[in-house]
């Protein structure tokens, strides 16, 4: 296959939930697509064990979840294998205490709980059935040659794709965005989520919670089907080794302790998994022929869960723009790439912003007595607690 070339009008470089939402939402928009993943993709196909429950979920938004029905993604997510989180009850260091309601905001829920494997598995599925779309996974990409007006992707096996846009989705430490020398690398937080999956003795009832630690980082609670629940401990490194090195029975007691047994004794369903967290801002999401999107784009600490809600919302908002400004006939012009970029500056800054300053808030012991009061001072105020959900949500 040396030297064969297609060519298509966007290529899009990287297949998990994001890469997969972009490439859904530009065939929709009648683009010919070509979709490059390094990984094979088959394990996102066929049937799951339905007491086999994959250990990295996300807290999919209102708005988000909109994209994803838009693209026809939503409708194949099984039902039994999602749950509404209808409370967030959100507790500081020292007596701080919020409370977040989906009833209280109009809405049937905060976020939908969904895992990994089953997002992909439906944007995976409305890749696939669009006819304007070519899957290349397993496919190593090679190098890069920016022209006028295409760029060609090389790839590993010898095969040259071109495209007037390529889209970068692959990742916090993106090749493509090396390869465009856009400056900026991820900033760590010298902090690791350790992730799990429990067994819980307590019905959760829709309720997600949260503890900002003294000294020992944020520990995240999310509803599961059943009498389940997934665990997002963003930890100090060191206590991260710790927990990583914990038997299941040990885990479950050292979580169920440190959530005051909120929901009863615990008893761990899936392995620990560990994923180093970091902070990344960028001077410019967008390059000639080129627009990231999710983690190569941008980097926030996961306490709000929001990072694969940014993502869908990079990949929406692109493929808007790229349809309202069809009449240049070229979805890598300049001016399409600099609307797209304008478009996102302000919920991803925004989102960054409130996410970092709690991680730094939390840090200093000298500010415990100050912050738990505005905790305090927050959670007696609903147009307050509206107006901290609302970008969240959509």
């Amino acid at each position: 296959m040396t030297g064969e070339r297609a060519e298509c009008d966007v290529i899009v470089l990287g297949g998990g939930p994001v890469g997969l939402a972009a490439a859904a939402a530009l065939a929709r928009e009648h683009y010919a697509v070509a979709l490059v993943e390094r990984a094979p993709l088959t394990t996102f196909e066929g049937p799951v064990d339905s007491d086999d429950w994959d250990a990295r979920v996300y807290a999919v938004s209102p708005g988000s979840a909109e994209l994803l029905r838009a693209v026809g993604a939503w409708q194949d997510l099984p039902a039994e294998r999602i749950v509404p989180i209808e409370t967030m009850d959100v507790r500081g260091d020292d007596g701080g205490a919020i409370e977040f309601s989906a009833y209280e905001l109009g809405e049937r829920a905060l976020a939908w709980i969904v895992e990994h494997r089953e997002v992909c598995s439906a944007l995976l599925k409305s890749v696939r059935s669009a006819a304007n779309v070519e899957v290349l996974a397993p496919s190593e990409p090679a190098s890069i040659a920016w022209r006028a007006d295409s760029a060609e992707l090389k790839l590993a096996d010898g095969r040259v794709l071109a495209a007037r846009l390529l889209v970068g989705a692959d990742g916090i430490r993106s090749w493509l965005r090396a390869e465009a020398g856009i400056p900026g690398a991820p900033r760590p937080y010298r902090q690791t989520a350790v992730v799990a999956n429990f067994g819980i003795e307590r019905a959760h009832r829709g309720r997600a919670f949260q503890w900002f630690l003294d000294g020992a980082g944020v520990l995240a609670w999310l509803p599961l089907p059943g009498r389940r629940m997934s665990m997002v401990w963003s930890a100090p490194d060191a206590l991260a080794s710790e927990l990583g090195a914990l038997d299941p029975s040990a885990l479950a007691q050292r979580v169920a302790e440190t959530g005051a047994h909120a929901l009863g004794a615990l008893e761990c369903i899936t392995p620990s998994v560990s994923f180093a967290l970091s902070f990344l801002t960028l001077p410019s999401i967008v390059a000639h022929r080129l627009a990231l999107v999710g983690d190569a784009a941008h980097g926030l600490h996961p306490l709000a869960g929001q990072g694969v809600n940014l993502g869908f919302g990079d990949a929406g908002t692109l493929a808007s723009v790229l349809s309202a400004g069809r009449a240049l006939s070229d979805p890598g012009a300049a001016l399409l790439l600099e609307r797209y970029a304008r478009k996102r500056a302000a919920p991803v800054t925004a989102m960054q912003f409130v996410t970092d300053g709690l991680i730094r808030l939390f840090e200093p012991p000298r500010l415990k007595r100050l912050r738990n009061a505005g905790m305090r001072a927050v959670g007696a105020l609903a147009p307050v607690r509206r107006l901290l959900a609302q970008p969240a949500l959509r």
